[in-house]
């Protein structure tokens, strides 16, 4: 069976790495999406959709993962059209994959088989946790597979995090 999953993957991170790998033991296939593909250079999604595709690419491709499919979604603001907007830009999938209510929602309304995701080391492996250890120059790099680390050291990631949490107002 192929399977579906969606996150905003900002950054892909060692608990997404474990959840692919326990969907791809319960399927054949699986098709990641990556959400709110047009958002990128602010605190909670600081990366492109371009650099998230590279980070779960090189990934995948260094764990010898081959059975996947990475497509770029954006948003569309009108919930009751987002899964047919999803459906117009993956291969066909019958199994979903999520925690998030709404989308566990929308798809089970479409008639699909939805299952919670797996949750793998919460206490650490979280994108909000990662980014806020990035911006306050605490331990972060043991969080994000090597690969994912070279992408963000090579994109000074941290730096524009740090530049993305400073306000232009006058401290009072």
């Amino acid at each position: 069976m192929r399977a579906f999953i969606i996150g905003r993957f900002q950054p892909f991170h060692k608990g997404h790495v474990e959840i692919i790998k326990k969907i791809l033991s319960e399927n054949e296939y699986v098709v990641i999406g990556i959400g709110s593909a047009q958002l990128s250079h602010t605190l909670m999604n600081p990366f492109t959709a371009g650099e998230r595709y590279l980070m779960i690419l090189n990934t995948l491709e260094q764990s010898e993962i081959s059975n996947y499919y990475i497509v770029p979604i954006e948003d569309v603001n009108s919930n009751p059209m987002w899964v047919a907007h999803v459906e117009s830009l993956t291969p066909p999938f019958r199994r979903v994959y999520t925690n998030n209510p709404l989308v566990k929602r929308l798809f089970y309304e479409k008639n699909y088989e939805v299952l919670s995701s797996p949750m793998f080391n919460r206490n650490e492996w979280t994108g909000t946790k990662i980014r806020n250890k990035m911006i306050n120059n605490q331990n972060w790099e043991d969080t994000v597979p090597e690969t994912v680390y070279n992408i963000i050291r090579d994109l000074d990631g941290v730096n524009r995090l740090r530049d993305l949490s400073k306000t232009d107002e006058d401290p009072i």
